[in-house]
């Protein structure tokens, strides 16, 4: 196991882990808003994917010990790329990415925009932004933009936001899917997911071309925290298996 400063092209520091595992294959994952590597349900979800290859895990800008402010998935891309440059690095043949909630965003859009990897996996994702229709959503909001929120998102949730907003407004992740191809795209959504109704992996999903899959997994919350052990092995199997074909239902365990 190594921990790793890494710098962005953009030049964010950015605080980094390696599990290392099966040269042909790494896994590079996103933790959501608020999130950070350290976490223990990213340290888990790394557990299980490193049964299938290597694993770097690391903290978006503005979160835990990376440096910069969160752009809570614009410019976040940058950190993807400077960690999937660290597998490249690392001599790791295939590369994986897989999001969690605002990680998925940014899995998608680099995927799309940066390219350069294998498959890659989005997870309890939005396909679009600014959504306000469920109660935790409108809380994140409140975080995001407003003054006193964003000194409780720093102080309470180790979270530093840019002020602001966005200028110009990136292009959401629905608008710019049907660019991954032909890269696999794994779309991961939950039918009790609070935050983000199942309406939003249909939509990313949509707009993807193929190859492509849709998993609408009954009983399952919101990214990393929610994510069962069984569903993490599911996504670590289809990733180690370079899977390409489109299933819109659960698949059979």
């Amino acid at each position: 196991m190594t921990d790793r400063t890494l710098t962005t092209s953009d030049g964010v520091p950015v605080d980094a882990h390696h599990d290392p595992g099966d040269p042909g294959l790494a896994f590079v994952v996103g933790h959501g808003f608020t999130g950070s590597w350290r976490r223990d349900a990213v340290r888990r979800a790394a557990g299980i994917f490193g049964r299938s290859g290597g694993v770097i895990s690391f903290d978006f800008r503005g979160h835990g010990r990376s440096g910069g402010r969160s752009t809570v998935g614009d410019l976040e891309i940058h950190d993807v790329e400077a960690a999937v440059s660290w597998a490249r690095e690392l001599g790791y043949r295939r590369i994986v990415t897989v999001g969690f909630s605002m990680g998925a965003s940014v899995m998608v859009r680099h995927a799309a925009l940066v390219r350069g990897i294998d498959a890659v996996v989005a997870v309890s994702g939005p396909a679009r932004w600014y959504y306000r229709g469920t109660p935790p959503m409108r809380r994140v909001h409140w975080v995001l933009e407003r003054r006193l929120g964003r000194f409780v998102g720093r102080v309470a949730l180790r979270t530093r936001i840019a002020a602001g907003g966005w200028d110009p407004v990136p292009d959401p992740p629905y608008a710019v899917a049907g660019l991954i191809a032909p890269i696999p795209l794994l779309v991961v959504h939950g039918d009790a997911d609070a935050y983000f109704p199942v309406e939003h992996a249909e939509q990313l999903f949509a707009n993807a071309a193929e190859p492509k899959e849709l998993w609408l997994e009954p009983g399952f919350g919101h990214a990393e925290n929610a994510a069962p052990d069984e569903l993490l092995e599911r996504i670590g199997a289809w990733a180690a298996a370079g899977q390409s074909g489109v299933r819109r239902e659960r698949p059979s365990n």
